[in-house]
Order: structure tokens, then sequence, then C-alpha cells
């Protein structure tokens, strides 16, 4: 009897975790889609959120403006120093600015590279750690990334990798 009483009194005490919102679920599908089309090498499905006009600062610091600019640098890369890689992608950070402006900050290891990137560190394991800032807009339903900028992040500087 005693457990038939605590049970449910257990159940109030366990905080239930919040479902997203349906735009914070579209903004992390689209980092679980970055992820996916990544990891098969697909240039055109990894840009295919990156809005027509956006910004895109890559590793290198190398900056480029629009659609056509980043489909191409992720043509190149995955035909060329990042085939064949592997990436891991975590949300540590994502705020509405407004109902239609979020920032996405995630935590990207990528791994399976053949050589280095001149100026780009990696880790022991020979993994590319960086630290990846996106920001979105929403015109109607659909989430856009609109700013994408990439930076490794350094030796000595603490780090959590994404599972």
């Amino acid at each position: 009897m005693r457990l038939a009483l605590a049970l449910p009194l257990l159940a109030l005490a366990i905080p239930l975790r919040a479902q997203p919102s349906p735009d914070e679920a579209a903004l992390r599908n689209i980092i679980n889609d970055e992820v996916e089309t990544w990891n098969k090498g697909d240039a055109a499905g990894y840009s295919k959120h990156f809005a027509a006009v956006g910004t895109f600062t890559n590793i290198r610091g190398q900056f480029f403006i629009g659609y056509p600019e980043f489909l191409k640098q992720h043509e190149v890369i995955f035909k060329g120093i990042f085939k064949n890689t592997k990436l891991k992608q975590e949300v540590v950070s994502l705020k509405f600015v407004r109902p239609d402006i979020a920032i996405l900050e995630t935590v990207t290891t990528v791994s399976g590279m053949r050589q280095g990137i001149p100026g780009v560190t990696r880790d022991d394991k020979r993994r590319i750690r960086t630290r990846l800032l996106q920001g979105a807009t929403k015109s109607g339903r659909v989430w856009q990334i609109v700013t994408y900028h990439n930076v490794d992040v350094k030796p000595g500087i603490p780090f959590n990798y994404p599972n």
C-alpha cells in the first residue's frame, strides 16, 4: 500500500523535460541535417538550409557571401580535404533574439582527415575541434542559416566533445 502511494508522489518529484517548441525543433533538425549530410559528403544537402544571401566564414578565416559560394566551398572540401570525414555536432546554446531570429552555437569534431590544414589545430586523436556559430532567420514557417562562422579550438582551451 505504501508503495502504491509513494509512486505517484515520486512521479511528481521528477521534473519532466519540456518538449521543444516547433521552432527549436526545426533548428535542431537543421543541425541534425548538417551532421547527416556532412557524413555522406553531400554538399547540396549540407547547403540546403543556407540563405541565398548568407555569409560564411570558414575554419581558415576565408569569407564568402551567398548560397552559391557556400555550396561551392562544400563541394570542394567534400571532394578534397574533408572527403570521407565524420562530423559530430552538439548544440551548446540556442537563443531566440526575436521569434524569427535565432543564434545557435555548437561544438563540433571532425574525424577521419588524412592530412591537416595549415594553421588549423588537431587534437591528440587527429580530430578538428570547432565552435560553430550560426545565425538563423525565419520566413513564414521556414528557417534558414544567414550567417555561419566556424573557428577551431586552440590547444589548452577547455572543450567538451560531442557524444
